[in-house]
């Protein structure tokens, strides 16, 4: 079925968004804020300055309940689910036989009561088939519950607690990555919530779950709070991107392993070779032979870039060395609000991923040079205490 406008699906705040003004688009199936009147640039600037709210309601949400939940889950990703500890949040792949990524996730260990409690978040486009792949997968052995009932918004920036801590006292006590059930006052009312101290901007911040028929009330107050403005898609673009951060159908897909996207960082060592449960996921001996380094297991790398000239490279550019020979394409790029300069990510042949190479994007037929730095672009501020 194509999207048009009349089967677009719509959000819990759509009505709220409308009201403020904000320009819907087509995201993901629904009709999503791109931008409010103050434009993408403002809402970029005051999310790095005070806080942005953002909508996210799109993701998937769902739960893994049951005793063997932990180590179901943790047979279909290179994650370490089981240690994990209770109220811990962390950053997790779906792979498929070849080691390509079918998603990128978070996940909590809520392990309420000790029965096993495992909180997922999706990306929005994804939901549907992580939810069934899930399903076939583990759903003899945990309950996978999806949680449609849910809406998902996002406070982020570096007055987010200031904001969020007037409604919710306690929230502050939680560092990056972590979470717990919490109530926040709402219009006199006391709204119960699922918190983490998370988000996809760089910057400290929270995600709220909280039921869909409650989610206006909880905006509403939220934006009520003097450093809080509504953000849109477009901003939430631009700040992930300056922090580094993948976005799924972009820059990483089912194509894509996790060690040519130089997502290293979240294979735990425990499911490395070597590890006291090493492999036992999908495409494991792939992913471990591109970790030892193996010659030829490593087709290109994801590399952070930055124009030499004031020209902003989008999305699907061409990358060429200096010899004109095509080396790979951009996934992410623009002209980064924060720096001022353009930016961009993208897969190169591994010789030419070294800090400093100088390469060329080509733009309307002509080289525009970059140069391949390191990322993030801008630097995160999580909270760790």
């Amino acid at each position: 079925m194509s999207i048009t406008p009349d089967n677009l699906l719509k959000v819990p705040l759509n009505d709220l968004h409308v009201s403020l003004g904000a320009r819907m688009v087509p995201f993901a199936g629904y009709s999503m804020p791109v931008q409010y009147p103050a434009g993408l640039m403002a809402e970029h600037q005051h999310t790095r300055t005070a806080a942005g709210l953002f909508d996210v309601s799109h993701m998937g949400q769902l739960r893994l309940v049951g005793p063997d939940a932990a180590a179901a889950f943790e047979s279909l990703m290179p994650v370490d689910v089981i240690d994990l500890a209770v109220g811990k949040q962390r950053y997790g792949l779906l792979l498929n036989e070849d080691g390509g990524i079918i998603d990128d996730l978070m996940f909590v260990n809520r392990d309420y009561a000790h029965g096993g409690d495992i909180f997922v978040i999706v990306n929005g486009a994804c939901k549907v088939g992580d939810i069934a792949h899930i399903q076939a997968k583990i759903g003899a052995r945990c309950q996978v519950i999806p949680m449609p009932e849910k809406a998902l918004l996002a406070l982020q920036g570096p007055q987010a607690v200031t904001a969020l801590q007037r409604l919710c006292p306690g929230i502050e006590k939680l560092v990056f990555m972590t979470g717990g059930q919490f109530d926040v006052a709402c219009d006199g009312h006391a709204v119960p919530c699922f918190i983490t101290r998370s988000g996809y901007t760089g910057e400290d911040g929270f995600e709220i779950s909280v039921e869909a028929s409650q989610a206006e009330i909880l905006a509403k107050a939220l934006l009520a709070q003097p450093e809080v403005k509504p953000v849109g898609l477009g901003a939430r673009n631009s700040l992930r991107l300056e922090s580094g951060l993948c976005l799924y159908g972009n820059d990483i897909d089912t194509t894509t392993t996790p060690v040519e996207a130089g997502l290293n960082w979240a294979l735990q060592k425990v499911r490395r070779a070597d590890g006291a449960r090493a492999g036992g996921y999908p495409g494991a001996t792939k992913i471990l032979a591109k970790l030892a380094g193996d010659t030829g297991a490593i087709a290109r790398k994801r590399v952070g870039l930055v124009a030499l000239e004031r020209i902003p490279v989008r999305d699907h550019t061409e990358l060429q060395d200096l010899s004109g020979q095509r080396i790979g394409e951009v996934t992410s790029g623009l002209l980064g609000p924060t720096i001022n300069q353009p930016v961009a990510m993208g897969y190169v042949t591994p010789e030419l991923a070294t800090l400093g190479t100088r390469i060329n994007a080509i733009v309307r037929g002509k080289p525009v040079p970059m140069e391949v730095v390191a990322m993030p672009f801008v630097p995160t501020r999580y909270y760790r205490g």
